[in-house]
């Protein structure tokens, strides 16, 4: 079993690595040799790491990561299908695309486990240093947490995955859910040995010993808010931790904010000095690219291709109202990069005809209408990168060459005023403090009037900040810990599904703005009554905060049902 599990991860390593467009990743092997005859040097064991960086995170990213992470926290509005059921909060354990994403998930955890399990002795008996196998432990360490990272904060009590070969052979076939303790605990200590070693500076896209000190802040710093709300699981220390995590990042990696937020959404700059943890996907056909562009993507105007499924999905009008009142009436320059609005001009797409102008109805030169209105008069635009003559690359099967940016140094900068916060309220000065007014400042926003950063505006400066890059549902759920029925109230008085409707179909104002009324959920029209509002004013409850298992998962194991009690990982 175990030389079989040894031929599958060669033969998806040749498959993954020798696909590859990103220089760090190309590598072809000339006789595609089994585990046994690999890991002969340094090289060969980074080659085999890379293979992390993409696959075997693409159902995750293709459309769990953005149902969970942007339109269950209410930043989209989409609600078609399967998806729709996280817009409407109404998913249960059929629901394809959770069983798609944990799938994937514990695919990362697999093959991050396969190079764990056999790198270590095959390297070391053919002579390969300490410091280069541990470097090779440290990536994959580092990727094994970070998928854990978002199996217990999106479902919470998970099995903990080790040496698998063994119980295979073992036949420990039916592992318990792990109480969440365990799982903190687990992701903590795979990261600390990945930030211990790793280097400091490595080939472009390369996680370093900075973005394992990154998720560190991020992991202490979901502790801290956990212990805050009174839960068992934390402790208010893990403040103080993750403060101390992130100064070093901001203060010792060397990293910076790039200038230019909606320029870091090009593929041109993907590898800014920003980013410390993406997920590097390639222009290699299904599987390997970002789906994320044919997902998003208003109309093949935009793509080149007929893959362009975005034509109905919207932020919600509660993020549109949540960015204006955070602006405090200025100019967002962070806006156009996250979604399109009537009168937008974008020059860097379709650029063979001049760019593409952003119109609520837009028209061919015979009058048609080739785009419809979007629910909220806009669409979505981070991660739509346009078509080969825009940047290169003939997107034609859900790969864009895009990277999916994971960790940003902003997040480290807001995580540090998160922090320094604690249980207090509010910051008003220190470097916590001015850590939030950096990230504004890049934005072209002031200093807040009030001239103080509330536990409510740092979550609303989080919220646009990384809009649509998943990590609304996570900054959610850390308000939950802390707050939970503050929380709750939160979302249900969102204005998720609230939507503009035509005043007249017969007047000249279908690229007037003005020409359109919000109706809210379940509502009517004033300007025209006949407007209906059909949408429900969604709502959620406590039980509806976590993703349930699988019920694939659930039929195989009985041990991963809602009732099976989590049992305390033994940790060696």
């Amino acid at each position: 079993m175990r030389q079989y599990i040894r031929i599958i991860l060669t033969v998806f390593l040749a498959i993954q690595l020798t696909s590859c467009g990103e220089e760090f990743l190309d590598f072809v092997p000339e006789d595609q040799p089994t585990v046994d005859g690999w890991y002969n040097d340094a090289d060969e064991i980074r080659q085999a790491t890379a293979a992390l960086y993409g696959r075997p995170w693409f159902e995750f990213n293709d459309v769990l990561s953005w149902c969970v992470g942007d339109l269950m926290a209410g930043d989209m509005f989409h609600n078609w299908d399967e998806e729709g059921q996280f817009f409407y909060a109404s998913f249960n354990e059929n629901n394809t695309h959770i069983a798609n994403g944990w799938q994937s998930l514990y695919d990362v955890v697999s093959f991050a486990n396969l190079i764990i399990d056999d790198m270590p002795g095959i390297a070391g008996s053919n002579g390969v240093s300490d410091a280069d196998i541990n470097a090779g432990l440290g990536e994959a360490r580092f990727f094994r947490a970070a998928a854990y990272y978002y199996l217990v904060e999106y479902w919470g009590e998970v099995p903990i995955i080790e040496s698998p070969a063994e119980k295979v052979a073992n036949q420990d076939l039916f592992l318990p859910k792990n109480t969440l303790g365990s799982v903190y605990e687990f992701i903590r200590r795979d990261l600390v040995f990945a930030a211990e070693n790793l280097p400091e500076a490595d080939a472009g896209g390369r996680v370093t010993e900075w973005a394992a000190k990154g998720m560190l802040a991020k992991l202490h710093v979901t502790l801290g808010q956990r212990a805050a709300g009174g839960n068992s699981v934390g402790s208010l220390e893990d403040f103080t931790t993750a403060a101390g995590y992130a100064a070093d990042v901001i203060n010792n990696s060397g990293l910076v904010l790039f200038p230019d937020y909606e320029s870091m959404f090009l593929i041109e700059n993907e590898q800014n000095p920003e980013i410390l943890f993406a997920l590097r996907f390639i222009n290699a056909g299904w599987g390997f690219g970002n789906a994320k562009q044919a997902r998003f993507a208003r109309n093949s105007i935009i793509t080149g291709d007929p893959q362009a499924w975005g034509g109905g999905k919207s932020m919600s009008v509660d993020f549109i109202n949540t960015l204006q009142a955070n602006a405090e009436s200025a100019e967002d320059a962070r806006r156009r990069a996250i979604y399109m609005q009537n009168g937008d001009f974008y020059d860097y797409i379709n650029v063979v005809n001049g760019g593409y102008t952003y119109q609520i109805i837009g028209r061919d030169e015979n009058g048609t209408e080739i785009e419809n209105q979007a629910p909220t008069l806009t669409n979505l635009k981070k991660h739509v990168v346009g078509n080969v003559e825009d940047h290169g690359f003939i997107v034609s099967n859900q790969d864009s060459p895009f990277d999916v940016y994971m960790l940003r140094l902003a997040d480290v900068y807001l995580i540090y005023a998160e922090a320094l916060m604690g249980q207090d309220g509010s910051l008003s000065s220190g470097p916590g403090y001015d850590a939030y007014l950096a990230v504004r400042s890049r934005a072209g926003l002031a200093t807040p009037s009030d001239n103080e950063m509330s536990f409510r505006d740092l979550f609303n400066e989080r919220r646009i900040e990384f809009g649509l890059e998943a990590m609304a549902w996570l900054d959610i759920k850390r308000q939950y810990y802390r707050d939970p029925q503050g929380t709750l109230d939160l979302l249900n008085a969102q204005s998720r599904s609230d939507q503009y409707f035509r005043i007249d179909v017969n007047d000249n104002m279908e690229n007037d703005p003005d020409g359109y009324e919000l109706v809210r959920a379940g509502e009517s029209g004033t300007a025209n009554p006949a407007n209906q509002n059909t949408e429900p004013q969604v709502t959620f409850t406590a039980n509806r905060m976590s993703l349930p298992i699988p019920g694939n998962e659930v039929v195989m194991n009985p041990l991963l049902r809602p009732q099976a009690e989590p049992v305390e990982y033994e940790f060696e």
